[in-house]
């Protein structure tokens, strides 16, 4: 139970958004308490042991970083280490009858030949080469500007002072730009996937809602690169949580907020239950990590509309790495980076248009990575030692609509029909390559947009909790992107203007209100 009957802020969630929150006003001297409805903080960037009896700690729902800012790590003195991955991404195909593929990793020349036996020529090379070019640029000017106060369009677009890339990724479906840099459908397919991570859209759509995931997916810490956090995505929630205790933050789990009442200005009480008992509790400001649409339902208010989410989550632990059908890659190279599945332009397209018309894609696309390449410490040292690996699949074009009526049926076909579009690339199937959990089932677990709202309370199981906003200031986001109907009322999550991913920017933002920058 709370200590005291009142705080100077009362935070609504411990996830990792909340905790960033909690750590930053604790440490200016305000007294914090956060309210966790699980009973354990994290939210949706936790380590779990999913696999009875297996000794793998996987990140079980968020699992890369790239937008969470060294100075929030700096600032907050987190314990954290992230590590670059040495693959980028490897996408297989067939061509001329064979199996190939296009290795993507941090060394130029051998991205380069790569370009060059899948195309047969060096121009695809060259304009991603350009591409990429462009949009380090802007990342390195717009990533900053995500922990300050939110610019003007205006200013934001001086800011980035390249007309073309403005016009490229603020003003044009992304779709163009895909299509005027590269020839290769591959090509296209693999650029075009950071636009539709838990987002469903198509290349051209004109409500720009691909650009802007894709912008939130290039401009991390200024490169773009997603890290693998060591120790598994736990490791950086519990970093928080000890951070905002030591700070004199007060974190309560097991407490189920049911209702927010405010002054609007200066006041607020705080309603909230454990599975024992009904409480209260007071502040000045609320913080809410929660969705928008459920600070609406606390506040008795309308909720704003729906954005579902459009994702399926997989998690796998592994005896070995599949061997591959293409002969000229190293399973080790393949999985470490993202390893794209059913993702060319066309194939991208056609799944869009069968989920449009209520179809679980027939070729469902989908990326995967593989952890325990990068940190094997996730895994127990006699798994390590046995060659045991994690997977963790990402399934694009999967809006929660497909699941309504019968969710776990759903959920059988389409891993079944993603799983065979892996199997297509590999010289084994999968399944053989399953480790076995204590029960002797398969260590497999799919989650489907309906599961993580389940689960997690996420608004239609989008992972962004609605659509992703441009970086900048538009009509009533306030001077944070924080800001609700109600002065001591703020999002501090996924839903505030520059929320979604892994990044704690609008924790921070929200902390930065409250103490008045």
């Amino acid at each position: 139970m709370p200590a005291h009957e009142r705080y100077d802020a009362v935070i609504v969630g411990g996830g990792h958004n909340g905790l960033v929150a909690a750590a930053y006003l604790a440490r200016a001297g305000r007294s914090v308490l956060v309210l966790e409805r699980l009973d354990t903080t994290g939210g949706a960037a936790v380590s779990s042991r999913p696999f009875a009896g297996s000794e793998a700690r996987l990140s079980r729902y968020s699992y890369l970083v790239s937008l969470l800012p060294q100075k929030i790590v700096r600032d907050l003195g987190l314990d954290l280490t992230l590590r670059k991955r040495s693959v980028s991404s490897y996408t297989p195909v067939r061509r001329g009858g064979r199996p190939t593929g296009l290795l993507v990793d941090d060394r130029a020349d051998a991205t380069r030949q790569s370009f060059e036996r899948l195309t047969g020529g060096t121009a695809e090379y060259r304009a991603w080469e350009d591409f990429y070019g462009m949009t380090r640029r802007v990342a390195e000017r717009v990533f900053p500007t995500l922990t300050e106060p939110l610019p003007t369009r205006e200013e934001l677009r001086r800011r980035v002072d390249d007309d073309t890339a403005w016009r490229t990724l603020f003003e044009e479906p992304l779709g163009a730009a895909v299509e005027a840099y590269f020839g290769d459908d591959l090509v296209r397919g693999i650029v075009l996937t950071d636009a539709l991570i838990g987002t469903f859209a198509e290349a051209h759509d004109p409500s720009l809602k691909q650009n802007r995931c894709f912008l939130y997916h290039v401009i991390g810490n200024g490169t773009g690169d997603w890290d693998v956090p060591v120790g598994g995505m736990g490791q950086l929630t519990d970093a928080l949580a000890a951070a905002a205790r030591s700070a004199g933050a007060e974190i309560a789990t097991g407490h189920q907020v049911t209702g927010i009442e405010t002054d609007g200005l200066r006041r607020a009480e705080v309603a909230y239950r454990t599975p024992e008992a009904y409480g209260t509790v007071a502040a000045g400001h609320v913080l809410v990590g929660a969705s928008p649409r459920e600070l609406a339902a606390l506040l008795g208010e309308e909720p704003p509309a729906a954005a579902e989410g459009a994702q399926l989550k997989v998690n796998m632990l592994l005896k070995r790495l599949p061997k591959l059908r293409d002969p000229a890659v190293d399973p080790r190279q393949a999985f470490a980076g993202t390893f794209h599945i059913a993702e060319g332009y066309e194939q991208l397209a056609t799944a869009y248009a069968e989920a449009a018309e209520g179809r679980l894609p027939s070729a469902p696309p989908s990326e995967i990575y593989c952890h325990s390449l990068t940190d094997p410490s996730i895994l127990g040292p006699e798994l390590a030692e046995r060659g045991y690996h994690t997977l963790t699949l990402f399934g694009l074009h999967t809006p929660a609509r497909l699941f309504a009526s019968d969710n776990e049926a759903a959920r059988e076909r389409l891993l079944a029909s993603t799983l065979a579009q892996l199997d297509g690339h590999l010289a084994e199937p999968l399944a053989d390559c399953l480790a076995e959990d204590a029960d002797g089932r398969p260590c497999i677990e799919a989650k489907t947009p309906l599961d993580l709202e389940r689960d997690l309370r996420l608004p239609g199981g989008n992972i962004f909790h609605r659509d992703l906003a441009f970086p900048h200031a538009q009509e009533g986001t306030g001077r944070w992107g924080v800001e609700t109907g109600h002065a001591n009322v703020l999002l501090c999550g996924a839903g505030a203007v520059r929320g979604g991913g892994v990044s704690g920017i609008p924790g921070h933002n929200a902390a930065m209100a409250v103490l008045g920058y």
